[in-house]
């Protein structure tokens, strides 16, 4: 373990690692099951579709891609991280490409298998590594913090404290009512973390996130309160090989599209795929302190290349982009340093197509507070931020509260650098911008002009 991830260099051991793996893969253990109700049978809208992929199969794609893509991570890298099917990219998967253009399951395959093969090319090109170091250090810091506030909305919303209005309601959220006691859970919960935390206890995260689910089960089974624990059912193995390699069939639909519609959906699927990935490692390496001085982090085109790889690969099996996931900040703050805990995660995936029933007994209540606590953490990139110089000030806020408020990294990043480059435009600090600053934001505003012919029904 040592020759392989060089452990002691990077101040970890073994346990340690092990922890971190299995903190990183509970917080994101959700999207095995989430997976199918937006991509498969599950998706109401989807249902009735002819050639709509099986639940079963879309379980079984996303532990798979999961896994590979994790490993090639962690093991290219020697970086904590991990992928799984990206949330965002899945529903561009079902209501842009499936719904929106029509296109089946099989050619919506058959354009993400297109969208990695293109990462890749760009990965190994070095296109890819030359627009992450064309990100201003200051957007670089506020990327992070964004990515620290987006993952602590959704710890809000995942355990309920915080739950969306109803149309025409003054304000966009709300307080839940504190007589659920699936949200009572999760306070408990969030207050059993921080005091781990500040206490500085080891592996105080996980420690919280197990002793949660522990009183979630008690509760539930011993004293009949619903705290959200889904009970073992059945132990048969969710495999279900039915879409492997379908894509391949889905490239004669595909190509058979109107060009305009086929460049939309291609455009679209690398441009959110590419800076959900590059906000994502930026945001990740920044909380395990791997970026340089400028704010760069070394080896990034081998992480990169990791999740073009695996988009591929999944798209082969039969699920939507794989992406890097911020839940992998939850792992890295457990202590997790290097690739050893990228190959724990991979592992718990894998095991999860034979043991996915145990992944229900820890309850969203439980793995919620994870993300609240690490982006608390995460926020910790906002005293880098020169505030009081309004250059640098407004886009970085509208790269930091774009996040959350757009419920998207890339969406984020979008209104983060269209602003970088009006701002610095408009002060005649034309040098200033980088030239591939330009491509990006043109990149931008080509996709919400796609996106905005697509729901005119233009394209």
């Amino acid at each position: 373990m040592e020759k392989l991830f060089h452990l002691k260099k990077h101040g970890t051991n073994i346990r340690t690692e092990i922890i971190a793996g299995l903190t990183t893969f509970l917080t994101m253990a959700y999207i095995i099951f989430l997976n199918p109700t937006v991509i498969g049978k599950s998706n109401p809208d989807l249902a009735n579709l002819p050639g709509t992929m099986e639940d079963t199969a879309v379980i079984t794609a996303t532990c798979i891609g999961a896994a590979i893509g994790t490993w090639l991570i962690g093991w290219l890298s020697n970086y904590p991280l991990a992928q799984a099917p990206g949330l965002g990219l899945n529903a561009i998967f079902a209501y842009t490409l499936c719904l929106g253009f029509g296109l089946s399951a099989k050619a919506a395959l058959a354009a993400v298998f297109l969208g990695g093969i293109a990462f890749i090319l760009l990965t190994v090109t070095g296109a890819r590594t030359a627009i992450v170091k064309a990100i201003p250090y200051s957007l670089k810091k506020a990327i992070s913090a964004g990515i620290g506030l987006f993952i602590a909305i959704i710890g809000f919303t995942n355990s309920g404290i915080v739950i969306g209005q109803s149309q025409g309601a003054p304000t966009a959220v709300d307080l839940a009512s504190f007589t659920d006691p699936k949200v009572i859970l999760a306070l408990v919960g969030l207050i059993i973390m921080t005091i781990l935390v500040i206490q500085k206890v080891k592996a105080g995260i996980f420690i919280g996130m197990i002793l949660t689910a522990a009183l979630g089960c008690l509760c539930q089974f011993v004293f009949g309160i619903d705290m959200g624990v889904t009970a073992p059912t059945s132990w048969v193995p969710m495999l279900d090989f039915s879409m492997f390699g379908q894509c391949f069939v889905g490239f004669g639909e595909l190509f058979s599209a109107p060009l305009a519609s086929l460049l939309a959906v291609l455009v679209t699927l690398l441009l959110v795929d590419m800076f959900d990935t590059i906000g994502t490692l930026i945001g990740a390496a920044d909380k395990a302190g791997y970026l340089d001085e400028n704010g760069n982090l070394p080896k990034i085109e081998r992480a990169m290349l990791a999740d073009a790889i695996a988009t591929s690969v999944g798209a082969i099996f039969g699920t939507s982009t794989v992406s890097t996931y911020v839940e992998a900040t939850s792992g890295i703050a457990a202590g997790g340093r290097t690739g050893l805990t990228s190959t724990v995660t991979g592992i718990c995936f894998v095991l999860a197509l034979f043991l996915s029933p145990i992944v229900g007994l820890v309850p969203s209540a439980a793995t919620a507070p994870v993300l609240i606590v690490v982006g608390i953490m995460m926020c910790s990139s906002l005293k880098d931020i020169e505030w009081d110089n309004l250059e640098v000030a407004f886009p970085c806020f509208f790269t930091v509260v774009g996040m959350p408020f757009f419920w998207s990294i890339t969406d984020g990043l979008a209104f983060g650098f269209i602003s970088y480059v009006i701002v610095k435009v408009a002060r005649g600090k034309f040098k200033e911008i980088h030239p591939l600053m330009y491509l990006i934001v043109g990149l931008f505003v080509l996709m919400y002009v796609l996106s905005g012919l697509q729901a005119l029904k233009i394209l």
